[in-house]
């Protein structure tokens, strides 16, 4: 029985590595002509000659580009359709031992077919952003061109009217900047004013408050006085009484 089976298997297999090689072939390809066209649109975009520069090259491209995305999608489904009988043939296999070889082989086969599948729909996706960006970028290039190329009196007009609005921005930078230097300089004596007014201030009281320290010091020297001529009138009096008690 493993003998009617192995030419199926190896011719299952064999026909699996031919649309391997020739997919991995083809992607290469496919991403040399992505990278290709990404090259050469950016060297137009920075030579900007998009007006003078044929779309012959790009246009050719993405011709190549459709052509060899459906061969590649071909691929994939051929190899898609070999994986799928060498599953089948996997499934009807008896001899456990060559199950499990053939499980192995078909899981390889099919790692194999989905890096292909995603490097293939990564590439593509990377061409038609770039596609789509250029596209979208390219009528603005062509009007910067055309008004490059056929304005030129308008563009010294626009060069003389910059630069005029430069001057006047400058002089606007000037007068703003000598009104922050009257600004900062009013601020300074209106604060040097106030301190003046408070150091007067402080003046005025220290001179306000002498005359009320000297009438206070008069008023304790009449003070003293009033007490001592009442203590003298009281020791004067004690005495003549003393002395009228005395001779009595």
């Amino acid at each position: 029985r493993v003998r009617d089976c192995s030419p199926p298997r190896a011719d299952l297999r064999k026909q699996a590595r031919q649309l391997e090689n020739e997919l991995d072939l083809k992607l290469v390809s496919f991403s040399k002509l992505c990278t290709s066209y990404s090259s050469s649109r950016d060297g137009r975009r920075d030579r900007y000659s998009s007006d003078t520069t044929p779309l012959l090259n790009g246009s050719s491209q993405d011709r190549m580009f459709e052509t060899m995305a459906v061969e590649i999608e071909q691929l994939l489904g051929k190899l898609t359709g070999i994986n799928d009988k060498m599953a089948e043939y996997t499934n009807s296999a008896g001899v456990p031992s060559l199950n499990a070889a053939l499980m192995h082989t078909l899981q390889r086969h099919r790692d194999i077919l989905q890096d292909y599948t995603h490097e293939f729909h990564k590439t593509k996706a990377n061409f038609l952003a770039i596609r789509e960006r250029e596209n979208l970028l390219g009528s603005v290039r062509k009007d910067i061109e055309s008004y490059k190329s056929g304005s030129g009196v308008n563009n010294r007009r626009t060069e003389l009217f910059l630069k005029e609005h430069e001057h006047l921005r400058n002089s606007d930078r000037l007068i703003e900047e000598t009104i922050s230097i009257a600004m900062a300089t009013k601020e300074n004596m209106t604060s040097q004013r106030g301190m003046l007014k408070s150091i007067q201030s402080k003046m005025n009281t220290l001179a306000n408050r002498f005359p009320a320290v000297n009438s206070l010091i008069q008023r304790i020297n009449l003070r003293k006085r009033r007490d001592s001529l009442i203590l003298g009138a009281v020791i004067g009096v004690c005495t003549i009484l003393l002395l009228l008690y005395a001779f009595h």
